[in-house]
């Protein structure tokens, strides 16, 4: 196990063919137990700590962006094949660590979770929603979520909807009991809100340009729609996604029913 995210990410860069995304950089390195984290937010600490190196020790950082989000290390076969330009002035040096900073913070939406099973959630007035960034991240409830959401039968869309007075859970705890209760079983929805490394919500300065914002409704419809012409996300869409986790009160549930039948099993068979 290495002793830092820092050598944790060289060793998973070191390790690959080609430039990772973040995102699976942060996967392969707790699958493979190269470090150990209790925090809810690995994907972005990784992105963190890649960038702030590159801003921080310039020439002397190990890793290099080749896309957004997207790197690999200097001294990687990656890196040997990404075509030569010309020498960087000090001026274009700034303006690609200022792009390195806008994309950790120049999202409006920040979280999202897609096709969320309405049954994995115990509905109360102020109902828990369980998330992950990764099966082995800290689960973050996103119950007191903001933004926009979307309900579906299955695949097809019934409704969308804003929580912004009331928030997610509240708002999706409504629809099981007025007119849409029968007509939904999955919701999607994309958060305003920024996940601490705590696995807390926090509202963020909205700090964002024209362009960013358009590019983010893009990337916001896509993942929503899915046509089938578009084969990716938005370009500029740097929210992570959240896996859904079972509500722990359902999970006692289950297990509780389990140890009855195998009861009533041993008692049937004596």
């Amino acid at each position: 196990m290495e002793k830092s995210w820092k050598e944790a990410i060289k060793k998973v860069l070191g390790e690959s063919e080609t430039p990772l995304h973040y995102v699976e950089i942060s996967e392969q390195i707790l699958s493979r137990g190269y470090y150990e984290t209790d925090g809810a937010t690995p994907a972005a600490t990784v992105n963190a700590q890649i960038s702030s190196s590159i801003k921080h020790d310039g020439e002397k950082s190990p890793f290099i962006r080749v896309g957004k989000g997207i790197f690999t290390l200097k001294s990687s076969s990656a890196a040997a094949n990404i075509p030569a330009s010309t020498p960087v002035s000090k001026q274009k040096k700034s303006e690609t660590l200022a792009e390195t900073d806008v994309e950790s913070s120049d999202s409006i939406i920040h979280s999202f979770g897609m096709y969320w099973q309405r049954d994995l959630v115990v509905w109360r007035n102020d109902p828990k929603m369980f998330g992950k960034q990764q099966a082995l991240s800290k689960p973050v409830d996103f119950g007191k979520q903001k933004g926009i959401y979307i309900l579906y039968d299955h695949h097809t869309v019934v409704y969308i909807g804003r929580s912004i007075d009331r928030p997610l859970g509240k708002r999706l705890f409504e629809h099981t009991v007025d007119r849409l209760g029968s007509r939904w079983n999955r919701f999607s929805w994309f958060g305003l809100l920024d996940v601490t490394q705590e696995g807390n919500l926090r509202e963020t300065a909205l700090n964002t340009s024209l362009a960013s914002l358009v590019a983010t409704l893009e990337a916001l419809l896509i993942e929503a729609l899915e046509p089938p012409q578009n084969r990716k996300r938005g370009d500029d869409f740097s929210a992570i996604e959240y896996i859904q986790d079972i509500d722990p009160e359902l999970k006692e549930k289950e297990i509780q029913n389990t140890l009855r039948a195998i009861e009533q099993k041993m008692r049937g068979g004596s």
